[in-house]
């Protein structure tokens, strides 16, 4: 990558990564204190739970992101000559993806071999419990 290019993308890491920190976590409240949890009112119940999960879910993914890019950041520094180079292969990583994931290490092939198959679930018939 050209320094015009690795600069590029230092740039687009960087408001990356300004941006999910400047946005915070999702608050997770244990909802003692709403008409739901005070009224014991069971239906209510599993919607505060899955905004609690919700939200939980939300933040594991933003520290996972936060995380790619700091690593993205780091091997940008340490090794600028080889980033943007695929980690399996060697192989440069296409300008587009770098520029809608600047912390990707795979190209789309290596990516997908590593995700495996894809639609993983196979809906089961009446007879595979029998």
């Amino acid at each position: 990558m050209t320094p015009a290019e690795l600069q590029r993308v230092r740039d687009a890491l960087q408001r990356m990564h300004h941006e999910l920190v400047e946005e915070g976590a999702f608050e997770v409240r244990a909802e003692l204190d709403t008409p739901v949890a005070s009224s014991r009112d069971e239906d209510e119940a599993p919607l505060v739970e899955m905004g609690q999960s919700i939200a939980s879910a939300r933040n594991r993914e933003r520290t996972r992101r936060i995380e790619q890019i700091v690593d993205a950041l780091r091997r940008l520094h340490d090794e600028p000559d080889e980033f943007g180079l695929c980690d399996a292969c060697s192989e440069p990583i296409p300008a587009r993806r770098l520029e809608l994931m600047p912390f990707a290490k795979l190209c789309v092939p290596c990516q997908s071999q590593a995700e495996g198959p894809r639609g993983g679930h196979v809906r089961k018939k009446i007879t595979d419990y029998v």
